[in-house]
């Protein structure tokens, strides 16, 4: 049976690159991997959904309505839009960084209240950390998206060498060091 991962957030927050990671070190680790981008109006802060579905043997990357292991959100909003795709005992790993939408910025609608409480009210396993400011601290507030993926690494029995490995081969060499901080600060953090 293939393990299922969607990845939520709005464009630009480097949600693309998390999935090559988990792709690549997915891969590494013998499993077959099919990954899924869905852009909606990614490159003006709209929607951006990855789905990675990885096991022995997998057939189609789609990851329908509550399938999902993991949700990794890089923002609140978003994991309330798809926390319906999150099987049940499944856990969403949400950045708890607000991004207003564009109704929001031009005063249409509020951003809601509230949103993660609601889906611990519900009996959604809710992961949160301030990815922001972690991403900050290693150097970068661009480095959200590999803090995530730090915290998503506790999830797996995979050696923290190999996420390691997996970084260096995502990113440029540049920015090596500055991921690997967000990486380790995401993943010292505690459940």
């Amino acid at each position: 049976m293939a393990s299922t991962i969607m990845i939520v957030g709005v464009g630009g927050q480097g949600s693309l690159l998390a999935s090559k990671l988990l792709g690549r070190l997915l891969v590494d680790e013998g499993y077959d991997v099919k990954v899924s981008e869905v852009h909606g109006m990614s490159q003006r802060g709209g929607s951006v959904v990855t789905y990675v579905k990885f096991g022995e043997k997998v057939y189609s990357p789609v990851i329908e309505e509550g399938e999902a292991d993991f949700i990794v959100s890089f923002e609140k909003l978003e994991a309330a839009r798809y926390v319906r795709n999150l099987r049940k005992g499944g856990t969403v790993i949400v950045n708890t960084q607000q991004i207003d939408p564009m109704p929001v910025i031009i005063g249409k609608e509020t951003y809601p209240e509230g949103i993660l409480e609601e889906m611990k009210e519900k009996g959604v396993r809710v992961d949160a950390l301030d990815a922001l400011s972690l991403a900050t601290e290693a150097g970068s507030a661009k480095a959200c998206n590999i803090v995530l993926m730090g915290r998503l690494a506790h999830y797996f029995d995979i050696p923290y060498e190999k996420w390691q490995q997996a970084i260096a081969k995502c990113v440029k060499p540049a920015f090596i060091d500055i991921n690997l901080k967000a990486f380790e600060l995401g993943y010292c953090q505690g459940t």
